[in-house]
Order: C-alpha cells, then sequence, then structure tokens
C-alpha cells in the first residue's frame, strides 16, 4: 500500500458538480492499493498516517510536533474511484480534513509507463479493492474516533480541489514496514 499525504489549507471533492466533501486545514493522503496487499498493509498506514506529526506544537514551540489526534481533529474519509479503458483496476480516494485530516486512496500510485500509455496491472482489482477499502476506513475509525471519520462515495469519478499548506508532502510505502 502507498500513501501520499500533504498538508492542505483546504480541500473539496465533487462528484457530478456537487460538493460531497469539504475541509479547512488538514491532510489529504491519496492511498493505492497494491494487488498484494494484506491486513498488516491497512494497519501499517492506518497507524502511520495518524500518527505522523506534521503540526507545530504552539505550547512549546516545536516544529513538526503533533499529530492529528493530538489535535483533536476530525477525519473525514471520500474514497474516489476511477477507472480507466484498458485497466482492470480503480481507485479510491480518501479525504480526512478539518485542520482535520484527508485521506485519497488511488490506484494511479501503481501506475508505470508502458510507452506513453500508463498500466495499472500490480494495482488492486476493483472486485477486491471495494471491501479491503472498506475494512481501511473502519481500521481509521477504530484507531481514532468513529464520529470524527466519515467516508465518501465509492466508485465515483471524482474533482479533487486543494490548496497546500507549506507544501508539506510525504510518501509512505507499507513495504517498508517490517510485517
Amino acid at each position: 500500500m502507498r500513501a501520499v499525504v500533504q498538508r492542505v489549507a483546504s480541500a473539496s471533492v465533487e462528484v457530478e458538480g456537487r460538493t460531497v466533501s469539504a475541509i479547512g486545514p488538514g491532510l489529504l493522503v491519496l492511498v493505492g492499493l497494491h494487488e498484494t496487499d494484506a491486513e498488516s498493509d491497512a494497519e501499517y498506514i492506518c497507524r502511520k498516517v495518524l500518527n505522523m506529526r506534521l503540526y507545530p506544537n504552539e505550547k512549546t514551540g516545536k516544529t513538526w510536533d503533533q499529530n492529528v489526534m493530538q489535535r483533536n481533529y476530525e477525519v473525514l474519509l471520500g474514497n474516489f474511484s476511477l477507472y480507466l479503458l484498458c485497466s482492470r483496476t480503480m481507485a479510491d480516494e480518501l479525504l480526512i480534513g478539518r485542520f482535520l485530516f484527508g485521506a485519497v486512496s488511488q490506484f494511479t500510485l501503481y501506475g508505470v509507463l508502458k510507452g506513453n500509455k500508463p498500466d495499472f496491472h500490480v494495482a488492486m482489482p476493483p472486485d477486491k479493492a471495494k471491501p479491503f477499502y472498506a475494512s481501511l476506513v473502519e481500521k481509521f475509525q477504530k484507531a481514532y474516533r468513529m464520529d470524527a471519520v466519515k467516508d465518501g462515495v465509492f466508485g465515483a469519478m471524482m474533482k479533487v480541489n486543494l490548496v497546500n499548506d507549506g507544501p508539506v508532502t510525504m510518501q509512505l510505502d507499507s513495504g517498508q514496514s517490517s510485517k
């Protein structure tokens, strides 16, 4: 599993011209599901993302000192699926926000170019990705607070708007964990 974490001043998601999610300051996280991902990958990404110290501590003046949970920010999870022609895979995105934390699951993070055409053969197929993604959302809800983690529209084409804060962008790969 791969996660690209961006600290944002704001982010929003539209489906069919309607805003379905909007956050203020927080994190936008793009999550790519690999065909070999297991529960241990989801646990690793959930733990690392929720504990990333990307915020300053205003009391001590230390930078890179607090995580989303220490700030008591909400978590808004919106999954945004993308289906490409000639691709058997999908992307869903989860946003977490409002001095929130935003996560977006996106299969294109496992894309490679074959000539000039993207290929997503190592991304998790949609029939496996949908329940796996749902279990990832549940992990975030259990690890943080159920009422602070919300979900979006699975399988919809989305427009994601964001304003970077910093910018701060971090990449995590669960393959780096000692499973």
